[in-house]
């Protein structure tokens, strides 16, 4: 799954920097125990806060995993707000009417009926995205049908299926054929048995189709996605409704024990995990999950295999590497470029900055990982793996050191390979690009502002939370006794004014009175 051209920038500025100007939104990670979240229709929200370069944290608040536009899934709550049962009722409605209209037995049971059918009686609604049984066909009459649908269309239900390209919740931009047959060989070659494919649908389709189709193919498949309508074309034991981004899944636990199970057959051994999320999600939430399905597979492992890791394919822009080797130090980056089918700019064969930025970071040593010299990719020796051709061994750095496919010049200031774009800057210190703001916003940490880390490691971030505490909890106290104050005031204002009204009667009926009788 692949974020659009129109989030690219965006989404560098993230990778690079791990946040955009002086200002952000974190996910809070926290390893203590923590209450759980409530939920919203995609399952577990996550804890945010909102942080400021030199500014103490704001209120922290929960919101949805999965979309980062409000008007996908408008859940907001801040972390300290009490909630009435009558809102609790409602949200627990809400989130019942957001699921799928059918169950995952209903589906497999609707799916074993359908390929019974002749291929005449076999139609799709494009419209509802939805296989058709004769007794549906009534309720979609006025929709576009395709009909004759083929078990080799049921096979390949990505071809059927619209694209989610909602760019900030879905992203399912979708593997190339180019791509997705390098890797279904690849895995071929390094033997492995079992792939769990993780937002991967075109990857999972093609190991299917492989194992259907060669009888010497016995790799089998288990794909893991947030898109429900692919339950319609699987089987319990090949496909689970799942949200990357907290861990779960929507079927509960019987989803999670085919998962379980998938993982730790075989005591582990032969399986490897390949994920493709969108690249508008955040790495933390995502390195938090991958974290929790590589404590599941160890738990089939033996103590004398527990130094193992579970293999991956972590699919995702260059511009990141330096998030997921912070959560993965163990991985590192491949050159393969990865292309995908409906977008119009992350295609192979592009020169310069029009080339993919989709790379493939993995655990495993790139010196066992062939890449095809057809497709412009040769052997560094000194390197001992595979890179672009462009990419030239730096003797200084002594490795290769493009990223982008592109070859970098080495400055000899900043001791390191840059791109060719970027000069240096003896205002700043370190190379950027020619018309870059010597007085723009500065990476580092934005509790004490040092430079050689971020926020969420500082030392000093126990005492700011602390400090942060109990200058919130002061602020509280404050408002409260000028709320006190204020109907204190409108209360004695009130009786004054009832006692001058009263006066003033009394005072008139006496003037009355006395004029009357005199």
């Amino acid at each position: 799954m692949a974020a659009s051209r129109e989030r690219l920038g965006t989404v560098e500025a993230e990778g690079s920097s791990g946040r955009q100007g002086n200002s952000g939104v974190e996910v809070v990670v926290s390893s203590d125990p923590a209450p759980p979240a409530p939920l919203c229709p995609h399952g577990p929200t996550l804890l945010f806060v909102k942080v400021n370069q030199g500014k103490e944290e704001t209120r922290r608040f929960y919101a949805c995993s999965a979309c980062r536009d409000r008007k996908d899934c408008n859940f907001f709550q801040w972390e300290d707000e009490k909630l009435s049962g009558a809102r609790l009722a409602a949200r627990e409605s809400h989130n019942r009417k957001c699921q799928p209209p059918l169950s995952r037995s209903q589906c497999v049971e609707r799916y074993l009926k359908f390929i019974e059918l002749p291929l005449s009686q076999r139609k799709f609604c494009q419209r509802c995205q939805q296989l058709l049984l004769p007794d549906d066909e009534e309720k979609h009459r006025k929709h576009q049908i395709v009909g004759d649908i083929s078990i080799t269309q049921l096979k390949r239900p990505s071809q059927l299926l619209y694209p989610l390209e909602n760019k900030k919740t879905n992203a399912q931009y979708l593997f190339a054929d180019r791509s997705c047959l390098f890797l279904v060989d690849l895995l071929s070659t390094l033997g492995f048995r079992r792939v769990l494919c993780v937002g991967t649908p075109r990857l999972h389709e093609l190991i299917r189709l492989k194992a259907s189709g060669d009888k010497k193919s016995n790799i089998k498949s288990l794909l893991l996605d947030i898109d429900f309508r692919y339950s319609q074309f699987y089987m319990e034991d090949s496909f689970c409704h799942y949200n990357m981004f907290n861990h779960h899944f929507f079927d509960g636990k019987a989803a999670l024990e085919v998962c379980r199970t998938f993982l730790q057959k075989d005591k582990g051994e032969g399986v490897i995990m390949v994920t493709d999320p969108p690249f508008g999600g955040l790495v933390e939430p995502l390195a938090v999950t991958f974290k929790k399905l590589i404590a599941m597979w160890k738990e089939g492992q033996s103590q004398d295999n527990s130094h193992k890791e579970l293999p991956i394919f972590w699919i995702f822009p260059y511009f990141f590497e330096s998030r997921i080797c912070q959560f993965f130090p163990s991985f590192c980056m491949l050159d393969y470029q990865v292309d995908y089918d409906n977008h119009a700019l992350y295609k192979h064969g592009k020169t310069g900055r029009k080339q993919s930025p989709v790379r493939i970071f993995t655990n495993i040593p790139p010196n066992k990982i062939i890449l095809p010299i057809e497709e412009g990719y040769r052997f560094c020796p000194l390197c001992q793996r595979y890179v672009s051709l462009e990419n030239q061994h730096c003797e200084h750095c002594n490795s290769c050191t493009s990223k982008d496919g592109r070859k970098w010049n080495h400055c000899f200031l900043c001791k390191k390979c840059v791109k060719p774009s970027w000069i240096h800057c003896n205002i700043c210190n370190h190379c950027a690009l020619p018309d870059h703001s010597c007085n723009g916003p500065k990476d580092g940490c934005f509790i004490c502002g040092e430079l050689d880390h971020k926020r969420s490691t500082c030392p000093n971030i126990f005492t700011s939370k602390k400090v942060n505490n109990t200058l919130f909890f002061r602020a509280v106290r404050k408002r409260k006794q000028r709320k006190s104050n204020k109907m204190k005031m409108e209360t004695t204002k009130g009786q004054s004014m009832n006692h001058t009204t009263v006066t003033g009667k009394k005072k008139r009926r006496e003037k009355a009175h006395q004029y009357l009788c005199s």
